[in-house]
Parts: structure tokens; C-alpha cells; sequence
């Protein structure tokens, strides 16, 4: 982490918080977490402890992103569920206080596995981290969304085809050149968009590896982070996103494991994380499997664009946001060999 603690004016937000947080007492020390390309989150080192802080960029936003509200909500609600989740402590709407919309939380002293390859892990564990994962998945989606007060937490519909003309439009809003391989997925993804079948679950938006916290000593995950992207919705978005990050390259921005030996990695093969999945949750194997990565793809390519966009605005949460800009026309290729294997 560096200290950039000039972004913040860290004697009003002490201030505030005081008044707003039962138990904080300032001085505050800020400090902002490396990674990350959306919402900008901060350690507070402060006289009564260390907290967390997340809010959204500055700038002109597009409507509906950076929806740190939402994260907020999700957090109180699963607070006393089986989904581990950081202790949600206040949300302040008021921008006037330091420039934008931001939440309070507790700060979770665990594992952060950036690698799906696990290398600081031996080989025989990494199969039992990657259970937990697909546990904690399965455990997600068995959420009571009525009990935890989140029926009205997404609209009704087909989610996929909600959620293909959602990204279509937020590639739209941010796009800067034309990509032959979005126009292609921007074509075949409503045509071939399966009729969704059971009831809508909560849905993380951006379940992968590097979003999970395991505590220290154990395989046992202490928290899911980064819930920006969730809604209600089809579950097997959330499945198909956690396998398609495993497709990217390992020398990518967001780490994966393409051309990599899994068997030597002792990390299990897709089909046996989609399987185990099934087994927890009861349900039947799936079908059009190639539709979900596809989606995924289309999505994560979609959110690149938008990243790619704000650099270019120059106000970017990150350094490396073009960067991340230059997935987008990869990551649509691979879809589309996605698509073309099922051809």
C-alpha cells in the first residue's frame, strides 16, 4: 500500500466519523490498497483501530456503476448469514464530506491469494482452497433473499438477457473504437441467451479468487469482498465467472491459468469445480455451458471498456487502467473460440 493520504482530507472524515461511528476516535492515517480499477478503498489506521474505507471515484460517473450503496446494503444484510463479509459500520451519502459517496467497514486481517496457481500454497491443498471457494459460492446462492430483506435487490426478467442489454449499453456509454469481436458477442449473445429456470439468488458479480479472504492458518474463507457488481439474478453467472477468470492468461492483469498444468498444480480441472458445484447445490448438470463463458467474457471486456474509458477521462482508480483497457478486444476473441468449439 502507498500513502496517499493528500487524497483524502483526512481531519474532516475524522471528524465526521466520530460523530457517525459509535467507538472512533481520530487521528486518522490513510492508506490506499493497491489493486483495484473501480471503487478506490483505503485503510484507516485511527486512534480506536484500523477500519476500511470505499467509495466511489470522482468524476462524472456513468449511471448505476460504482454503486457502493448497494455494496453497503449487501453487507448488512448477510451480516448474520453463513456468507462471511466484513462488519458494515456506516454509509454517507453526503459528497460534500470528502468529494463522493463512501462506506465504512471493518478492516479483516486474512489471506489474499492474487495467484489461482496458489504457488505460496503445497500442492496437496491447493484442491481443498479451491472446495472452499465453490462451498462458499454454493452457500452464497443458497441465501434466503427474502429472510435477509433483499427480494427487491434486482428486477424481474431473464437475467442474462437483462444483464446483455445492461453491458451492452455500458460498452456503448464508454466505447472508443470499434471492436469486431464485441460487435460479434453483441450479436450472438440474445439469440442464443437460455430461458432462465428457478428461483433468482443472490448473485456476487465478481466472484473470483482475489476477492476471497482466508484466514490466516486454515483454508477457511473469512470474507467475500467487492459485492459492487451484485444483484439478483441467475447463479450460473457467478460459476461461469470464477471458471472464466481461471481461462485468462497467467501473465494477465486479472491472473489465470491458460496452458498451465493443472494436474501438476494439483488444482482442479473445470469440470470437477462445475461438478462439485452441482453436488452442493443439488441441481442437475448443466446445460450451454458455452453460452455462461461466453457471457462472462462479453461482460469482463464490457468492464475493461469502461475502466479504459475513465483513463482516458483521467480519473481512473488505478495507474494500470489503460492497461486493463487492452483486454478488451482479447478477451472478446476468446469468447468467440468459447462459441466456435460449440459450433
Amino acid at each position: 500500500m502507498t500513502n496517499i493520504s493528500q487524497q483524502l482530507d483526512v481531519a474532516t472524515l475524522a471528524r465526521y466519523l466520530e460523530s457517525h461511528v459509535p467507538g472512533f476516535e481520530g487521528p486518522i492515517e490513510a492508506e490506499k490498497f493497491a489493486g483495484g480499477q473501480s471503487n478506490p478503498t483505503f485503510l484507516l489506521n485511527a486512534k480506536s483501530g484500523r477500519y476500511v474505507l470505499r467509495r466511489q471515484p470522482p468524476g462524472e460517473l456513468l449511471k448505476s456503476a460504482h454503486a457502493v450503496d448497494r455494496e453497503y446494503r449487501i453487507l448488512t444484510a448477510l451480516s448474520d448469514t453463513a456468507v462471511p463479509v466484513a462488519r458494515p459500520y456506516h454509509l454517507c451519502e453526503d459528497r460534500d464530506v470528502i468529494g463522493s459517496m463512501f462506506y465504512i467497514m471493518s478492516f479483516e486481517d486474512g489471506r489474499i491469494f492474487w495467484n489461482p496457481a496458489l504457488p505460496e500454497l503445497p500442492k496437496e491443498d491447493r484442491a481443498i482452497c479451491y472446495d472452499a471457494v465453490i462451498q462458499t459460492m454454493a452457500a452464497l446462492h443458497d441465501v434466503d433473499v427474502d429472510a435477509v430483506g433483499l427480494s427487491d435487490y434486482g428486477r424481474p426478467g431473464n437475467y442474462f438477457e437483462r444483464q446483455i442489454g445492461v453491458w451492452t449499453k455500458q460498452y456503448r456509454a464508454a466505447e472508443t473504437e470499434r471492436i469486431d469481436g464485441m460487435e460479434a458477442l453483441i450479436a450472438w449473445l440474445p439469440k442464443a441467451c437460455p430461458i432462465d429456470a428457478g428461483r433468482a439468488t443472490l448473485v456476487h458479480g465478481d466472484y473470483r479468487m482475489d476477492n476471497l479472504m482466508f484466514e490466516r492458518g486454515s483454508y477457511r474463507v473469512k470474507a467475500v469482498l467487492d459485492w459492487e457488481l451484485s444483484t439478483l439474478g441467475n447463479p450460473l453467472a457467478d460459476l461461469a465467472y470464477f471458471c472464466m477468470c481461471l481461462r485468462l492468461p497467467s501473465n494477465g492483469l486479472v491472473p489465470g491459468l491458460a496452458g498451465q498444468d493443472r494436474a501438476a498444480l494439483g488444482v482442479p480441472e473445470e469440470v470437477r469445480l462445475v461438478a462439485r458445484y452441482c453436488e452442493l447445490r443439488g441441481i442437475e448438470p448443466i446445460r450451454d455451458w458455452h453460452f455462461y463463458l461466453a457471457f462472462s467474457f462479453f461482460r469482463l471486456a464490457a468492464i475493461a471498456q469502461g475502466v479504459k474509458a475513465r483513463a482516458l477521462q483521467g480519473n481512473a482508480s488505478s495507474t494500470k487502467a489503460l492497461q486493463v483497457g487492452e483486454m478488451v478486444a482479447p478477451l472478446a476473441q476468446e469468447a468467440m473460440r468459447v462459441i466456435d468449439v460449440h459450433r
